[in-house]
């Protein structure tokens, strides 16, 4: 019987409480789950990759079935090099929708095996972004609400 794998992707810049709790809907409903950070050479990043992968391990090792990994290839390509067969995309609003339909018509292109599964969020975590994460934190507000404490030591610690 062939494992159901999906991968994750993100830039998790910091990784939000939103994304953890798509990560543990997930879990429940695929053999494995792979987040994949990718190592964006158009955005500029306010963590660096180390600090991503080594956070994102810590705040999800209590789910057995995760996976974290970094990449910088097409992710189809990185989808397929781990055999997986779903990529999971987090639609936070209807404004997501549009790019990100746009994106899974194109990776559907370049590799009709892989699916694309949209999941949205619980209702608390709708308008976390880690973009608003970090904008709430350079402007010295809390963030304690939307990340989770090591997240949030290590952002101060950026600052």
């Amino acid at each position: 019987m062939t494992k159901r794998i999906a991968i994750y992707p993100g830039s998790f810049d910091p990784i939000t409480n939103g994304h953890i709790d798509l990560i543990n809907r997930a879990s429940k409903l695929f053999d494995k789950v792979i987040v994949g950070i990718t190592q964006n050479s158009k955005k500029s990043a306010f963590l660096s990759i180390d600090d991503r992968l080594s956070i994102a391990g810590e705040t999800l090792g209590h789910i057995d079935n995760i996976e974290v990994m970094s990449f910088n290839t097409l992710l189809v390509d990185f989808a397929k090099a781990q055999n997986a067969q779903v990529i999971l995309r987090g639609l936070r609003a209807v404004s997501d929708f549009e790019y990100e339909f746009q994106l899974s018509g194109m990776n559907k292109h370049l590799n009709p095996s892989i699916e694309t599964l949209f999941m949205t969020p619980a209702e608390q975590y709708a308008n976390i972004s880690s973009s608003l994460v970090r904008e709430i934190l350079s402007l010295g507000g809390d963030v304690s609400h939307f990340v989770p404490k090591p997240v949030e030591t290590l952002l101060k610690k950026h600052l």
